[in-house]
């Protein structure tokens, strides 16, 4: 969801030099990214290798960023006065007094710094040599390379609330087969405990192609990319797939979709499924109740709605 200020970072820089520094698990994600000369992977600690950098724009609103890119000798240091951070910061820039999307509330920052504002849409660029090696991770985990292809990720790493049922993944599963659309279920090793629970509800009604725990940031991205839509929790998979252009299926439960709905160049290119109930958007884990808002998200209704992304 930084891509976009990352993008108004990047034009405003041309002929400048725009790194992206990141915790390990993500770093990759921004060798795709469009301007961006350099990526950065941080290490875990206070010791921040930024050495040679003018200017850090913190992203972030923790102490523990402006801290850190302070020790690292940064000179300027922008960005939101929160966490009591602001004698840290050479630039500082109160929060927006509204909620707002995360997409926004980062293209704000940027503004407020001097930077235009360009597309709110987060936009990853793949190369050939990507796209193949998805495409050939998915040949060696089934698929024939010639029906339509539709992704489903089954994992939320924020916690179960976000997830909706196995068995309704299940479900969709089923009815794409019926329609001649194979499906592949994507995640990290984090998932697989989620992805083995909508393999069981399937009970043989249609074989999955599995690759979850087989692919980083660039491959997963090289995958999607082979896929004609993807349904997902409200999660990084969801996110990637929107930017890589790919039409997306979403379920919201606890989560606020007004916040963090996946952001698309073509609003026709992305379908939002919630079930009103009186006790969402909660933001919890887990649920204390019924979970009833994902679990009144019908397969149907995601059917129809992948179906229609197709």
């Amino acid at each position: 969801m930084a891509l976009p200020a990352i993008a108004d970072v990047s034009t405003a820089q041309s002929g400048g030099t725009v790194a992206v520094a990141a915790r390990a698990p993500v770093a990759p994600l921004f060798s795709l990214v469009p301007g961006v000369s350099r990526v950065v992977t941080l290490p875990r600690g206070s010791s921040w290798p930024l050495g040679g950098c003018g200017t850090a724009i913190l992203l972030p609103n923790s102490f523990h960023s402006a801290m850190s890119a302070a020790r690292a000798g940064v000179r300027e240091r922008w960005g939101y006065r929160t966490d009591w951070r602001g004698v840290l910061l050479t630039r500082a820039v109160d929060r927006p007094g509204e909620a707002m999307h995360q997409i926004d509330y980062y293209r704000h920052l940027v503004s407020s710094l001097g930077f235009p504002n360009g597309s709110p849409a987060p936009r990853l660029e793949i190369a050939d040599d990507v796209r193949g090696a998805g495409r050939a991770l998915l040949e060696r985990a089934g698929w024939n390379g010639r029906a339509p292809l539709v992704a489903i990720a089954p994992g939320a790493a924020y916690g179960s609330a976000k997830r909706w049922p196995a068995a309704a993944f299940a479900d969709l599963a089923a009815g794409l087969a019926e329609d001649g659309v194979a499906t592949v279920i994507v995640g990290a090793n984090a998932d697989r405990a989620a992805a083995a629970s909508v393999v069981q509800e399937l009970r043989g009604r249609t074989t999955l192609i599995d690759v979850v725990g087989r692919t980083d940031i660039p491959t997963l991205a090289g995958a999607l990319s082979n896929c004609r839509a993807v349904m997902a929790n409200d999660s990084g998979a969801m996110h990637l797939a929107a930017a890589l252009g790919v039409h997306v299926v979403a379920a919201f439960g606890p989560t606020d979709e007004r916040l963090s709905a996946p952001r698309t160049s073509n609003p026709e290119h992305r379908t939002i499924l919630t079930n009103p109930t009186w006790c969402r958007p909660c933001g919890l884990r887990e649920c204390p109740l019924d979970h009833m808002c994902m679990r009144g998200i019908s397969p149907g209704d995601a059917l129809a709605a992948t179906r229609s992304l197709l």
